[in-house]
């Protein structure tokens, strides 16, 4: 499989099985992590995790809308970013979760990007806040997303390149 292919088979996957994914797998999805460039090569992100059920469920609640398929995840892996070692955290935290994506896609896991960044909780307080709180992360820590993996339910067709809209490529020669 390419990595176009994979980038066409990638979607957000927010119904899962209760099939568990395999440490292997998760290992790969974590590497591929590792793997994601930062600026001047800092290395600000942490990866947490997150197994535990009830963890799932108190994550799927921090944020007002968008995360409930946190609580049926097999696995979920929250990004955060040290601060204090690169200001371009927001960018590097995504990259990283991009790179996680795909490689979940790659290797048939269905994953979900769930933003807690500039997001509130149902309680209306900072999502980025709840979520520090309920993983333990300090106070130079912040987190940009979690990604939600699991065995996909019902897997929706690829998109094609057709899909496309090329309309949005501009040139400047």
């Amino acid at each position: 499989m390419t990595l176009l292919d994979v980038m066409l088979k990638r979607r957000s996957i927010r119904k899962y099985t209760d099939d568990k994914i395999s440490d292997e797998d998760l290992n790969k999805i974590l590497t591929a992590g590792l793997l994601a460039p930062t600026s001047r090569n800092r290395k600000p992100c942490e990866f947490i995790v997150v197994k535990d059920k009830d963890t799932l469920k108190k994550l799927s609640k921090a944020k007002k809308s968008g995360s409930d398929m946190l609580k049926d995840a097999n696995v979920a892996i929250a990004v955060f970013a040290d601060t204090k070692k690169a200001d371009t955290w927001i960018e590097d935290s995504s990259i990283a979760l991009t790179y996680m994506d795909l490689m979940a896609a790659s290797l048939g896991i269905g994953s979900c990007w769930c933003q807690f960044h500039l997001r509130s909780s149902l309680l209306g307080n900072d999502a980025e806040d709840t979520a520090c709180e309920v993983l333990g992360m300090g106070d130079n820590y912040r987190i940009v997303g979690v990604l939600s993996l699991g065995v996909t339910k019902d897997q929706p067709e690829p998109h094609t390149l057709d899909d496309i809209d090329k309309d949005k490529i501009h040139y400047v020669n």
